[in-house]
């Protein structure tokens, strides 16, 4: 039998080391079907509920495992549901490949049935590489710059394949006139910068009496060099919600996350210091980096196209954070003055995590959204991977858990997306079997598209060597994060139409599918729910029925936004007696005793 294209891309894949491919069948791919039957199911087709679950899979496989994520679909439905994970996947900068059909060729340009311009579709999500095979002649270099670009910047590519093509007997390219032999070979590198540059950073680093660092992923492959440098600075360390993982939190002067969603500590570090290292991270939001002109600034980052950007950085050294801060590290000042601000800045530290703390313990009806978080962090796995999905979840997310050394943590960062918690996890398992995963979601996400992937995890279980894959749902009946912003941002009470959600029974749908499910109505239940979830057999669904009114106070709460929620309830919210109450319960624990004013 001879070898069709479509078996070539295959046996090119495997030789590129991919193991699994997310995907939805079409009759746009038949042809790739096909070839993974006559393969053997390898690469495994992971078959999701749906081509953006698809995608989102292999952005969190990619996210785990540092492989590339590989997703397909078929022509122009399938393809456009690809969408939202693939950008996904470019803004947080995860190499991910889309593989997707088209109409055969000679029906293009005849607005045939599904015909959709797929090329001028993907041109922004995939802008680094995307390109049309119309000859067996283009693979496999098509298929290998794909995979290289991919790796190489960090982002999404997409190669698009007409059905027709799939079927042709493959004809590998020669040496002739316009042709385009290729290799697979991907060799590792690391860019470092100038030795001028780096001595101007010192002189920087070395003027400062109260030292900042922001870390972000890309932080991630450096974190004995971070801890050295904050060490020898006396500096705290604040981390983009990315860069969660990237060390951790145990440490005294890890002030935690920072922006909307972060800590006091994290704010009050960045408005009080002199001097920022911004390593591996873009944050976008400069209202909560220090005032220009206060602080001297000092970036390190992979790519040459994301430096200088935030913040009035002096200094932008565009390398690889560990080869960078190795070559750093030897030219600071090790005779440093007091630690004053070091001492203060682990001060702050503390004192949050008592309110915190108290935050969590604070009644509320039926549940603390913030006691959900909180009983579940001491009682996290060493090796255990977390995913949040976005909303007020990611609050609880970033604010309660203790990231420790071998956990891994992720969300959508950038795109800041409903959705991705659920197949993140999912994708997780498959980079990881034998490690569990748990997702933190809200019921707006669960309800868009959680359930269905709850039939994902189902249908694979006995794949896993460790089958434990957590998803715990936030019940409060509301599109809470949207809710709290019109009262914060808009001064607008909840229009319920838009905002109110229908309770569903998520844990007996879970027993429905084989699953451990459990539904938990009262605060002393949480933490035996939590248990008996990471002692369940296989996967389990976590029901917990939260309070809408808890507030997700941000660490700088000014008085505008106050006066805006206010506004809010004189205009007649629908649960204004309890946010009310709620909002005063915790933010008075800042006031409390050992909180020291500023």
């Amino acid at each position: 039998m001879s070898t069709k294209v479509s078996d070539h891309i295959l046996e090119r894949l495997r030789d590129w080391g991919v193991d699994h491919v997310f995907g939805y069948p079409g009759d746009g791919i038949n042809g790739l079907l096909a070839a993974w039957g006559r393969a053997d199911n390898q690469p495994r087709f992971v078959q999701s509920r749906h081509e953006e679950m698809s995608a989102f899979e292999a952005v969190g496989y990619a996210k785990f495992s540092g492989r590339i994520g590989v997703c397909a679909a078929t022509s122009g439905p399938g393809a456009i549901h690809l969408l939202n994970g693939l950008y996904d996947a470019k803004l947080d900068h995860v190499p991910v490949l889309a593989i997707v059909g088209q109409t055969h060729r000679t029906a293009m340009g005849g607005s045939y049935q599904q015909e959709v311009d797929l090329h001028t579709l993907f041109k922004d999500v995939a802008s680094e590489f995307v390109e049309t095979v119309t000859v067996p002649e283009q693979l496999p270099n098509v298929l290998d710059r794909a995979i290289r670009t991919a790796y190489a910047r960090r982002c999404p590519t997409a190669i698009i394949i007409p059905g027709d093509v799939q079927e042709l007997d493959y004809s590998a390219p020669t040496h002739e006139f316009k042709m385009v032999p290729s290799s697979l070979d991907r060799s590792d590198w690391t860019a470092v910068p100038s030795q001028e540059s780096l001595e101007r950073a010192a002189e920087i680093l070395n003027s400062g009496d109260k030292p900042a660092i922001l870390i972000g992923q890309g932080a991630a492959g450096a974190r004995a060099e971070v801890e050295r440098i904050a060490e020898l600075l006396g500096a705290g360390v604040a981390k983009a919600l990315l860069g969660k993982d990237a060390l951790s939190d145990e440490l005294p002067y890890v002030t935690g996350s920072i922006g909307l969603l972060g800590t006091r500590p994290s704010y009050e570090l960045m408005r009080d210091c002199d001097t920022l290292l911004t390593i591996g991270s873009s944050f976008p939001y400069t209202q909560f980096l220090p005032d220009f002109g206060k602080a001297r600034g000092v970036q390190i980052d992979i790519d040459p196209h994301m430096v200088g950007m935030r913040y009035p950085y002096e200094v932008n050294l565009v390398g690889d954070a560990k080869a960078t801060l190795q070559r750093l590290i030897p030219m600071l000042d090790v005779e440093r003055g007091g630690r004053e601000w070091y001492d203060t800045v682990c001060g702050n530290v503390t004192r949050w995590r008592e309110v915190m703390e108290r935050r969590a313990q604070q009644s509320a009806d039926p549940i603390n959204p913030e006691y959900v978080a909180r009983a579940l962090d001491p009682l996290l796995p060493d090796n255990a991977i977390v995913t949040s999905d976005s909303g007020s979840t990611a609050n609880w997310y970033a604010r309660h858990l203790t990231m420790r050394p071998g956990m891994r943590a992720s969300l959508s960062g950038t795109l800041a997306t409903m959705g991705p918690g659920v197949p993140y996890a999912i994708g997780a398992k498959f980079a990881h079997p034998d490690r569990p995963a748990i997702a933190l979601v809200g019921d707006g996400a669960m309800q868009m598209n959680g359930m269905a992937e709850l039939i994902t995890a189902a249908k694979y279980r006995e794949l896993w060597e460790d089958p434990r894959l957590i998803v715990a749902i936030w019940n409060n009946h509301d599109l809470n994060q949207v809710t709290w912003e019109m009262r914060a941002m808009e001064g607008a009470p909840s229009f319920l139409p838009s905002q109110q959600l229908p309770d569903v029974q998520y844990a007996a749908f879970a027993r429905s599918l084989g699953l451990t499910g459990i539904r938990v109505e009262k605060p002393e239940d949480v933490e035996a729910a939590w248990r008996a979830g990471l002692e369940a057999d296989g996967p389990a669904v976590l029901d917990f029925l939260t309070d809408p009114a808890v507030p997700p106070i941000p660490p700088h709460a000014s008085w505008e936004q106050m006066e805006a929620t206010a506004a809010s309830i004189l205009k007649g919210d629908a649960d204004r007696a309890s946010m009310v109450k709620q909002g005063f319960k915790a933010k008075v624990q800042e006031f409390l005793p050992g909180r020291e004013k500023k």
